[in-house]
């Protein structure tokens, strides 16, 4: 056994310590994003309800949350190469807490397009955040554990996916249970009052999130955060710099997919286990919890599973399992399906953070603009789940929709069996 002098374990013990709390901190950001993330399965059907709304017009809530990734990664990517993570995440949290306090004048025009508006400045702000945290994670410690420490991480995002539609259950959705049939018999009159009792029941709960991102933001500000320097950071990374690495092209095609598949999956769960399993939303707000705890519990399983099984093949067998599952959402009917779609959510928790840290892993200089390239192919959740509407509204079954996470899952699977593998000279580093 090698032995390690006193000056350079108290070094390394040292190190660590100094890393432990703004590990913390930053780890609270997976839950902060995964908390109005997971709102979205609540917000979705109750804003269809209130604006009589298709399948495909109540996909845009995602299409304004995931295309604003698109549009800022890469000014995030910049920005934190220029002024370090610290800065990106503070302008984040600020644009955070913006949209956030947005949905209070949203409610009070009753108008969809600002409820959109509000969701995209959120987003924009969320962006900059997960550009920054899952790269911070990585290297706030040892790189061979650095896929381990992410998947930790974000098992707190899966708490936020347990709380949330607990929650918005609760506080957003109002328990008025008409159909499409009696909305559109409702007087000019009883319809305006109906859309401002739906709107504005969304302001309390956006209020507070508010004034809680206010209050990290100001904890941010006021800690020293290390700001981890790689190797040559001095000269200017170009995207065509961190695209030239095989192993980063696969991990965006497959975060896209994957991405595409959970916002398909979790967003429309309770809309769909209303029509698959014919009960109502405020029970269907409760399983949905139920599927954010599977995911939780998936984190931190997976976390520990990784112990013993490479991350790649951890990935594989999580995507046959979530295939095999949605085929049984998309084909059963009645309760098996709630629980199928449970299972798909524990299996499919991993995928994430996996895609992720094997994507970036031996970039060095590179890492944060892949870190930017990654989070730019979120817009997958922008685009895929407009396809499940649309599939939805055309065969009038919301079931159908669902080939579109099927489908999803193959690519990851792929990712896990052949496209993670970097070339030599970065293996050689790992």
């Amino acid at each position: 056994m090698q032995n390690i002098p006193p000056e350079q374990s108290t070094s390394v013990s040292s190190e660590r310590k100094s890393y432990l709390f703004p590990l913390i901190l930053v780890t609270s950001l997976f839950f902060f994003w995964g908390f109005v993330h997971n709102l979205d399965p609540v917000l979705i059907p109750h804003l269809r309800k209130a604006f009589q709304l298709t399948d495909l017009e109540s996909s845009l809530v995602d299409f304004s949350i995931f295309i604003a990734y698109f549009l800022m990664a890469i000014p995030a990517g910049n920005m934190m190469r220029k002024y370090g993570y610290k800065s990106g995440i503070i302008f984040g949290l600020c644009l955070f807490a913006l949209g956030a306090f947005l949905f209070i004048p949203a409610a009070n025009t009753r108008m969809y397009i600002f409820f959109l508006g509000a969701l995209f400045i959120i987003a924009c702000g969320l962006a900059f955040l997960e550009t920054a945290a899952n790269p911070y994670v990585t290297i706030l410690g040892p790189a061979e554990t650095a896929t381990r420490r992410l998947n930790f991480s974000q098992s707190f995002n899966g708490l936020a996916a347990f709380i949330a539609p607990i929650i918005g259950g609760k506080y957003i959705l109002t328990g008025q249970s008409l159909t499409d049939a009696q909305i559109k018999a409702l007087s000019p009159q009883d319809l305006e009052m109906y859309i401002t009792h739906e709107s504005a029941s969304v302001k309390g709960p956006y209020l507070i999130l508010g004034i809680i991102i206010v209050v990290v933001m100001l904890l941010f500000v006021f800690t020293k955060l290390p700001d981890i320097k790689h190797e040559d950071e001095g000269n200017p990374t170009k995207i065509s710099d961190a695209w030239k690495h095989k192993h980063l092209r696969w991990a965006v095609v497959a975060q896209f997919f994957y991405v595409g598949a959970q916002v398909c999956v979790l967003s429309f769960f309770i809309r769909f286990i209303v029509v698959s399993a014919g009960i109502t939303e405020k029970n269907a707000a409760f399983y949905s919890g139920l599927a954010g705890l599977a995911f939780m519990v998936g984190r931190f399983a997976g976390t520990f599973l990784m112990k013993y099984i490479k991350p790649n093949k951890l990935l594989m067998i999580y995507a046959v399992l979530s295939m095999v599952l949605t085929l049984v959402a998309i084909f059963g009917t009645g309760t098996i399906t709630i629980y199928a779609l449970i299972g798909v959510a524990f299996f499919m928790s991993v995928m994430f953070p996996t895609i992720f840290s094997l994507g970036i892993a031996g970039l060095g200089k590179d890492t944060k603009m892949a870190s930017s390239l990654i989070v730019m192919s979120i817009v997958g959740g922008a685009i895929l789940p407009l396809g499940l509407g649309y599939i939805s509204d055309v065969t009038q079954n919301i079931q159908y929709g669902y080939i579109v996470p099927f489908i999803c899952f193959i690519v990851v699977f792929v990712f896990g069996m052949y496209g993670w593998k970097p070339v030599d000279h970065i293996v050689k580093r790992l």
